[in-house]
């Protein structure tokens, strides 16, 4: 269910790039005519500040490096143009099957989706997502349903549409996305703990850890010095950009 070496190689680039809003928010505030940003702007922001950026962003920037590579890979997503808009890439292996690379969502690695092919499983599995034992499961021609198995006990399930999006409509819905703030600042990281790679999150002035141990509750605070200090330390995000974000979002909330 793992990908080839080539797929893998390219994915590891992202494997320090969190995924979060605090980027849309501040860019937003810059006031361009364009608010989904060109990757050549991604990397000089990442030079500059040290920020990654949403699903949206990712996507096109894993998309880029996967193209550079010489693999095959192609958007997907769900909800288009509504705020729970999500965006993820399918990749191609030298034998046409397809690979779920979701960086989005923060998985440690790609995930075969392809239920025909001769190495699916449909068991439980480890090493694919932080905290949970994923499930791949056939829904019908065009969808995939996926299983996380929590250690609570705790099951949810994601479906994804496999076909290929135009461009053109991926950057219309990534530009509605970029346009559209849920007042809510939202930071998630994959961090070293213990023995595993565990999912640090940041939502709504509270952080959650997930672990193989189950979900730990962090701090609660409406601070921004103190999750400036909290983020850099996960991610080495540029402070001054940190309070910037979290000072857009502070006034959001106030409004």
């Amino acid at each position: 269910m793992k990908p080839a070496k080539s797929l893998l190689d390219t994915w590891k680039k992202f494997d320090r790039f969190p995924m979060e809003t605090l980027t849309k928010a501040w860019h937003l505030d810059q006031g361009t005519k364009k608010k989904q940003r060109d990757v050549s702007l991604m990397k000089e922001h990442r030079e500059q500040y040290g920020m990654t950026g949403n699903c949206f962003d990712l996507a096109l920037w894993l998309l880029d490096e996967y193209k550079k590579d010489g693999i095959e890979a192609y958007p997907i997503g769900s909800k288009f143009h509504t705020e729970e808009a999500h965006a993820a890439v399918l990749a191609l292996d030298e034998n046409g099957s397809r690979y779920l690379c979701d960086l989005g969502d923060q998985w440690l690695t790609p995930i075969l989706v392809d239920t025909d092919a001769a190495n699916y499983t449909n068991e439980k599995l480890n090493g694919f997502f932080p905290g949970a034992k994923i499930q791949v499961q056939p829904k019908n021609n065009v969808n995939v349903e996926i299983f996380y198995h929590r250690p609570n006990g705790k099951k949810s399930a994601q479906t994804f549409n496999l076909e290929p999006i135009e461009m053109k409509d991926f950057m219309q819905a990534a530009e509605f996305s970029q346009n559209y703030i849920y007042p809510y600042p939202l930071f998630e990281c994959r961090i070293a703990y213990q023995s595993e790679v565990a999912h640090w999150e940041f939502y709504n002035w509270e952080s959650f850890l997930s672990t193989n141990e189950g979900l730990c509750k962090g701090d609660r605070t409406d601070s921004i010095k103190h999750w400036v200090e909290v983020i850099h330390e996960k991610s080495n995000y540029n402070k001054k950009f940190l309070t910037e974000a979290l000072t857009i979002y502070q006034k959001l909330n106030n409004n």
